[in-house]
C-alpha cells in the first residue's frame, strides 16, 4: 500500500463554534483515535481532498506537531448539499497489530462472455479485509479475462496472503449476464467456426465423380 505523507496541527478548541472556524478558514477538524488517548486536530482542506475525493486508499504518516503516527482514514463526513468535507475520524496503527479496511477493486482484463456481448456487473467497487500493513495491497485485483457468460466471481474465489475478507463469502463480486442476441455459449461460435474450417478444407478436395469422367 502506498504511503502519503500529511500534516496537521493541534486544536486548542475542540467544540462546534472552534469546528465552524476551521472550516471558514480552509481547515478540517480531525479526530486520530487508536491509542491511549484521542487527538483533536486540523488539516488544510486542500490536503484533505487528495485523500477523500479519490478511489485509492493510503497508508498515512500523519505528522502533528513534529511528531508522526501511522494511520489510516477510517471515517469521512461529508455535507450533503455542498459536498464539502465537514469531519475525518483516523485510525492509529503498528506494524504489528492487524486492523480493518476497505480496499477498492480493480478489475484486470477484457471479459470473454462481454466480447459475445454479455453484460459485465460489478457490484462491489471495495471490499473489507483484515489484516497486518505489509501485507495491505493498493487494491484487489481481479482478472476478468476468462469470465463467461453466466460466470460469478464470489469472495470465497478471492484470496490475498496474509488477508482475511470480511464480506460475505456467497456475495458476488462481479459477473456477466446475458443479455439480447448473444452467443450464450462461446463453445457453440468455436465450434462453427471449426465446421467452416473443415468445409473449407473439404471444397478444395477433387469430386471423386468428376475425375472418373476425366478418365472416360
Amino acid at each position: 500500500m502506498k504511503t502519503v505523507s500529511l500534516s496537521g496541527s493541534v486544536r486548542t478548541n475542540v467544540g462546534k463554534k472552534g469546528a465552524a472556524n476551521l472550516r471558514k478558514n480552509g481547515s478540517i477538524p480531525s479526530v486520530v483515535y487508536g491509542s491511549k488517548d484521542q487527538i483533536h486536530f486540523s488539516i488544510l482542506e486542500n490536503e484533505a481532498k487528495k485523500i477523500v475525493f479519490t478511489p485509492n486508499v493510503y497508508l498515512l504518516e500523519l505528522d502533528i506537531d513534529g511528531k508522526k503516527r501511522k494511520v489510516i482514514l477510517q471515517e469521512t463526513q461529508i455535507h450533503p448539499v455542498t459536498d464539502r468535507i465537514l469531519h475525518l475520524d483516523f485510525l492509529e496503527i503498528s506494524d504489528d497489530k492487524p486492523f480493518k479496511i476497505s480496499l477498492p477493486v480493480r478489475l484486470e482484463g477484457f471479459s470473454r462472455g462481454v466480447r459475445n456481448g454479455g453484460n459485465l456487473r460489478q457490484n462491489f467497487r471495495s471490499l473489507r479485509v483484515f489484516g497486518l500493513a505489509k501485507d495491505m495491497p493498493d487494491a484487489v485485483e481481479i482478472d476478468i479475462t476468462p469470465i463467461k457468460i453466466g460466470d460469478k466471481i464470489r469472495v470465497s474465489d478471492l484470496t490475498l496472503s496474509g488477508l482475511v475478507f470480511l464480506d460475505p463469502e456467497n456475495a458476488v463480486v462481479v459477473g456477466v449476464q446475458t443479455a439480447r442476441a448473444v452467443i450464450e455459449d462461446e463453445e457453440e461460435e468455436e465450434e462453427e467456426e471449426g465446421a467452416e474450417g473443415e468445409a473449407a478444407e473439404g471444397s478444395t478436395e477433387s469430386n471423386p465423380s468428376e475425375e472418373t469422367k476425366k478418365d472416360e
